[in-house]
């Protein structure tokens, strides 16, 4: 069956800040070696989430696990993707969709944190 990775990020009215989500979905594609990683944007950037669905849903996918690349359990995370996913399976009854979780305090997430300090350390000359 074909299954479908539809990454979710929040979105920015600068373009250039979507950028990270398109790079982060493209080193899961590699990583996973699904045939179908997509991201939509909840809010200010193109695709949104529908939009997100169909192009998974045209690429042949009859499975789709939208993934929230968010850190925070917030408004967005409780209710906002969660009324986005009902209105996809409502769209496109056939599909199979489910809501992943999101990133949250995940222990990788501070090896990330503890790796940002050392180099911005080693930026300011502060070793």
């Amino acid at each position: 069956m074909n299954t479908a990775i539809l990454l979710l990020a929040h979105g920015s009215r600068i373009a250039e800040a979507n950028d990270a989500a398109r790079i982060i979905a493209a080193r899961v594609k590699e990583i996973t070696q699904y045939d179908i990683v997509e991201v939509a944007f909840r809010e200010q950037h193109l695709p949104n989430i529908q939009q997100g669905v169909d192009n998974c849903v045209a690429q042949g996918a009859r499975r789709i696990l939208l993934v929230p690349y968010f850190l925070y359990l917030g408004a967005h995370v409780q209710e906002d993707l969660p009324e986005e996913l009902e209105e996809a399976k409502q769209r496109h009854p056939g599909i199979e969709m489910t809501l992943g979780r999101h990133l949250g305090p995940h222990p990788k997430l501070a090896e990330i944190v503890v790796e940002r300090i050392a180099e911005s350390l080693t930026d300011t000359g502060w070793h």
